[in-house]
């Protein structure tokens, strides 16, 4: 079987399904499988079908902010950035951010229901994920433009990042996220 007929658009990630045939492609569908298929142990895709269609909101509008932020990162590991495309980057953010500090008003600890979902976990993902910005402060300054993630960005939106501390501090992210998180806060201190 030609691989284009198990993942049809060629691209990553991408996982498969029990016979290795079936192939489930873009990174929430591999989540939603994931947490379908653990479901009995831990609701990650929520306790019903609302909690579900509220977790996928969350999921969409993660591919929204992905979708600017990938094009940012890529940009400055290019060394093609420009103000256009940090300016379309930092509204994304600030929606972003913005969303998910409401979501977590009042004092919510998670995004959806009353656990931790996927909707949390892609949260974090994409967050970690934008804190590459860190390793290219020095042409950032040098475009005279300012990191997005700025040292006053936590008293911003001081729910958000309250959430994430969490969820790179739990039992079961922190082996993953932890470590790469700390490696690009090393480099904002650098």
């Amino acid at each position: 079987m030609r691989s284009w007929a198990a993942q049809p658009f060629g691209n990553v990630p991408a996982a498969f399904g029990a016979d290795g045939k079936v192939g489930i492609f873009e990174s929430n569908s591999i989540m939603r499988a994931v947490a379908r298929l653990g479901e009995a142990a831990f609701p990650l895709y929520g306790r019903d079908a609302y909690e579900a269609s509220r977790i996928d909101s969350f999921l969409d509008v993660s591919l929204v902010f992905a979708r600017d932020s990938q094009i940012y990162l890529l940009a400055l590991s290019g060394g093609t950035a420009d103000a256009a495309i940090h300016a379309r980057a930092k509204d994304a953010f600030a929606i972003y951010a913005s969303g998910i500090e409401q979501a977590l008003s009042p004092r919510r600890e998670a995004l959806v229901g009353n656990g931790i979902s996927i909707a949390d976990i892609c949260f974090a993902a994409e967050l970690a994920l934008f804190m590459n910005e860190h390793a290219r402060a020095e042409q950032l300054r040098k475009q005279g433009l300012a990191n997005i993630l700025h040292p006053g960005v936590r008293d911003e939106y001081p729910l958000m990042f309250a959430h994430f501390d969490r969820l790179i501090a739990h039992e079961h992210v922190r082996p993953d996220l932890k470590p790469y998180v700390e490696k690009l806060l090393s480099k904002a201190a650098a």
